[in-house]
């Protein structure tokens, strides 16, 4: 795929006031995600799903929620994800951007 601009990326709506754009190679995806719905009252509902995931905190404050943990998040700080885990975040700001890398591919954000 090699570089990949910013602006030039299309995004995709994924709620109200939430979008994302993603690059990827054969094995690995790495997703954008803007949240400018915060601060939320309470987690979005937990989902899980068979791939592996690291994330990073780009920007905003989160609380992250993975099984039964739960720890409060800021920039520079990053998280992980194991196969089949349920997981979600709380947004404790906004603007909240998350860097959200799988493998294998996430192939329903291709469609």
């Amino acid at each position: 795929m090699g570089a990949i601009r910013e602006k030039d990326v299309k995004r995709e709506a994924i709620g109200d006031k939430r979008e994302r754009y993603l690059g990827h190679t054969d094995k690995l995806m790495m997703v954008v995600i803007d949240f400018n719905d915060g601060p939320t009252s309470k987690p979005d509902p937990p989902h899980s799903h068979p791939h592996e995931q690291m994330s990073y905190v780009v920007e905003g404050q989160i609380i992250v929620f993975i099984g039964s943990e739960q720890t409060q998040l800021g920039p520079g700080d990053m998280f992980s994800v194991p196969p089949d885990v349920p997981h979600t975040v709380q947004l404790l700001t906004s603007p909240v951007r998350l860097v959200d890398v799988f493998t294998p591919l996430r192939e329903e954000f291709l469609r």
